[in-house]
């Protein structure tokens, strides 16, 4: 049984991650944005469905409202920035108040707040990534950027993974994710700075730069953590194991995302701030 999960598990990633590699390279960032604003309406659907809200219809009235907010967002670029401020806040906020979850007590009913908190957590990967992609003139293009990213947050879990499998004992978030420890964390944080250095080191930085880009996949890889605790959250509250069955050994979309979720708005904002500096 397990062998078969993983089996899925590893054919579905060998199918979606040359797809997702083929898109970013590939396709123009207008393109892109219609392609990730199909997957973050997925997300939509499974995040109404973690809020409460049972019926297809209400599901589907949601999905539409998010895309439609994206449509908006797109005509409005000059936005985009402020909606990746408040996400990194949000995200920064949860890191704090995150840890300290130890009961967590069964949802009822349709959650108001948190299908007003989906608007932006969903919505801002996109603007970020989309901002990302659209960069140049700097050490890296867009694309090269988002593709980094993607590897940055792939190599942290995979870092975490093994690293807590093997010297895994306490545990970071019993209440939320039982299979996470403080080796874990440690792990992908190592991994995240191992990548952060290759990174520079393609890109040709000098010594500060380089610094300041590898911290900054620190803190990515550290709030992507806390996307994937808060999802477990959700799921818990209303006792599922996943939130979708869209993906073969990976649950639904958002069980694909949740790390990139909090990691997108966190280091597109950080590439544009160290965009002078590198």
């Amino acid at each position: 049984m397990l062998a078969t999960a993983l089996q899925q598990r590893t054919l579905t990633a060998a199918l979606l991650a040359p797809l997702a590699v083929a898109a970013v390279l590939f396709l123009p960032t207008g393109g892109l944005a219609l392609g990730l604003a199909a997957v973050v309406a997925l997300a939509a659907w499974e995040w109404a469905a973690l809020a409460g809200v049972e019926g297809q219809a209400g599901r589907l009235i949601y999905l539409i409202f998010l895309s439609s907010g994206l449509v908006a967002l797109w005509l409005q670029p000059a936005v985009l920035l402020y909606l990746l401020v408040a996400a990194a806040i949000w995200w920064c906020a949860t890191a704090i108040w995150l840890p300290w979850v130890r009961v967590i007590g069964a949802a009822r009913g349709r959650d108001g707040v948190l299908l007003a908190l989906g608007l932006l957590v969903l919505s801002a990967p996109w603007a970020a990534l989309i901002q990302l992609h659209g960069l140049s003139g700097g050490p890296a293009e867009g694309p090269i950027l988002v593709l980094a990213l993607l590897v940055l947050i792939w190599v942290a879990d995979t870092a975490a993974y093994f690293v807590g499998r093997r010297w895994g004992r306490a545990k970071l978030a019993p209440a939320l994710s039982p299979g996470k420890t403080w080796a874990g964390l440690l792990g992908g944080l190592l991994g995240a700075a191992a990548a952060g250095a290759a990174m520079a080191a393609v890109l040709g930085l000098q010594l500060l730069p380089a610094v300041l880009l590898v911290a900054l996949c620190g803190v990515t890889a550290l709030v992507s953590i806390v996307g994937d605790l808060f999802e477990s959250l959700l799921k818990r509250r209303r006792a599922v194991k996943d939130s979708g069955r869209l993906l073969p050994g990976h649950g639904g979309i958002l069980d694909r995302i949740d790390s990139l979720t909090a990691a997108a708005p966190v280091f597109a904002l950080g590439l544009i701030w160290l965009g002078g500096r590198l």
